[in-house]
């Protein structure tokens, strides 16, 4: 007689399902470099340009030669990623000359045209010989006006001009450009 000899073999698979499910990331990553240059720029506030509108100071009356005539308030701003200077000049040393009278006079700039700072904003001071109390005689050589002026978008500084070119000369417009130069340090 034959037995049967049952053998049963078992295999326990445990299949495991985390009930809380973990994220996945990667990152990426690059550097980002900003490459800055020196840059400074100087305009008038009245017409945001390098050059300003024409300043026209008239001689009407007797008193207007004897005593001079100041202009109107001119303002100027200065952005500079540095601290900067300022400095000021005539582009010629006499002015040029329209009118009637031949041959044409010549009147110089040093000791007629005059320059006082009525605003500084700059963070910097007002250079010798100009102020804020007092005019200052303008010549065709560069000369110091704003020393020290700190970085920034939005460095103004306010000018006034007074002329006093006294009897001597005959009617007629006379023009000299002034030139301001901003220079960082």
């Amino acid at each position: 007689m034959k037995k049967l000899i049952a053998i049963a073999a078992f295999a326990t698979v445990t299949i495991s399902a985390n009930a809380q499910s973990t994220n996945q990331s990667a990152n990426a990553s690059q550097t980002v470099k900003l490459q800055l240059s020196n840059a400074i720029e100087i305009t008038f506030t009245g017409n945001g340009n390098s050059i300003g509108s024409d300043v026209t100071i008239p001689f009407n009356s007797v008193n207007d030669y004897a005593n001079g005539v100041e202009s109107n308030d001119q303002q100027l701003k200065v952005r500079s990623n540095k601290d900067f200077d300022v400095t000021v000049k005539a582009n010629a040393a006499s002015f040029t000359y329209s009118g009637n009278t031949t041959p044409a006079p010549t009147m110089p700039v040093q000791n007629v045209l005059n320059l006082k700072v009525t605003g500084n904003n700059t963070g910097g001071a007002i250079a010798s010989p100009f102020s804020s109390t007092a005019y200052a005689s303008l010549t065709a050589a560069d000369q110091d006006l704003i020393e020290g002026g700190s970085r920034g978008g939005n460095q103004t500084f306010d000018i006034k001009y007074k002329a006093t070119p006294g009897f001597a000369y005959p009617a007629g417009v006379y023009a000299v450009d002034v030139v301001y130069t901003a220079t960082q340090k």
